[in-house]
């Protein structure tokens, strides 16, 4: 007889002590840092209890609704904490992202199980890989923010911080192009019904599902996603700077609109990549359209170059450094 199945509470208090031990880990490695590189300690103790235990609370809330993997979790803790002790701003962006876009990757399954087959995957429970290609990004840009800037809440104002706004917009513009391109697919794919999807680089149709397909649904959606994530940067900024700061710097709303063009950049550049690099066939069998060649499957678009998690990588990389270029005119 095979060894009993454990059950989820028993599962979920094991992820929540490890996710624990992994935050004090990290913190006590950040503080080592933070310490060998200032010879000082500028961080307070109400933060560092909110970097401990904010990010974990996420993680072990996402491991528990089904949204992440253990394993995805675990990387969950790496991605939030870093961004919660570089800039308030960066957690609230990451908490728009990651609450919206997992309600998105649940609107009607249904429907997407109907068009992925056997790719689909109830809940969209998301492992480590998939947290490091859509969040890797906006990490190493936070940590090249703590080891530019510090641990500080700055609202976006180039005249004053040029690096640390610099910085601060491109994880803006990271988080707002994958939650962008996350409802585009996730939304759009199902809501816009009249029609068939377009081929960014043909303008011809294609079966919904396709690679590199786009629909006026999408596009719209992409650039809410975009503004949600900028929304709560806003907020994140407006509720943690400075008074002072906020008064000498720009008009902070604009990072909304800032995150709706991020995300509209990021997902139409998704679609160029996944039309391109990235394979869609459609399986005469299943009439399903799947990312790998095979004797029965019709090609439709793209080379066999790089699967989906490249594709939300490259385009997040890209959309990072596009966006400090547009948010320099409003900032």
């Amino acid at each position: 007889m095979g060894a009993p199945a454990q059950s989820p509470g028993r599962l979920a208090t094991l992820v929540a002590s490890v996710l624990f031990v992994v935050l004090i880990s990290f913190s006590g490695m950040a503080f080592v840092l933070q310490l060998a590189v200032t010879g000082t300690s500028s961080i307070s103790p109400s933060r560092w209890a909110f970097v401990t235990f904010a990010p974990a609370a996420l993680a072990l809330y996402g491991f528990r609704r089904g949204s992440l993997s253990a394993t995805g979790a675990l990387s969950a803790v790496v991605v939030g904490s870093t961004l919660t002790l570089a800039n308030s701003a960066f957690f609230a962006s990451l908490l728009v992202f990651f609450l919206t876009s997992s309600k998105a990757t649940k609107f009607r399954q249904e429907e997407k199980q109907r068009l992925e087959g056997p790719a689909f995957k109830e809940g969209g429970r998301r492992n480590w890989l998939q947290v490091l290609c859509n969040g890797g990004v906006a990490t190493e840009l936070a940590l090249l923010y703590l080891i530019d800037v510090g641990c500080a809440d700055l609202p976006l104002d180039f005249s004053a911080e040029y690096r640390g706004s610099w910085l601060g917009s491109a994880v803006l513009g990271a988080l707002a192009c994958c939650n962008g391109d996350t409802w585009a697919s996730e939304i759009g794919s199902v809501v816009w019904t009249e029609d068939s999807p377009r081929l960014i680089t043909s303008w011809r149709k294609v079966p919904r599902g396709t690679n590199g397909g786009v629909s006026p649904a999408g596009v719209v959606v992409s650039l809410l996603g975009g503004m949600a994530v900028g929304a709560g940067y806003y907020m994140g900024v407006a509720v943690t700077a400075s008074r002072i700061s906020l008064d000498r710097s720009p008009n902070q709303l604009y990072a909304i609109l800032l995150g709706g063009l991020a995300g509209l950049l990021g997902s139409l550049l998704d679609s160029l990549l996944g039309a391109t690099i990235q394979y869609s066939g459609l399986d005469r069998k299943t009439k399903v359209v799947v990312e790998e060649p095979g004797a029965d499957v019709k090609h439709i678009s793209g080379l066999a170059v790089i699967d989906n998690h490249g594709v939300n990588l490259l385009s997040s990389i890209v959309t990072a450094l596009v966006t400090p270029k547009i948010a320099i005119i409003f900032f």
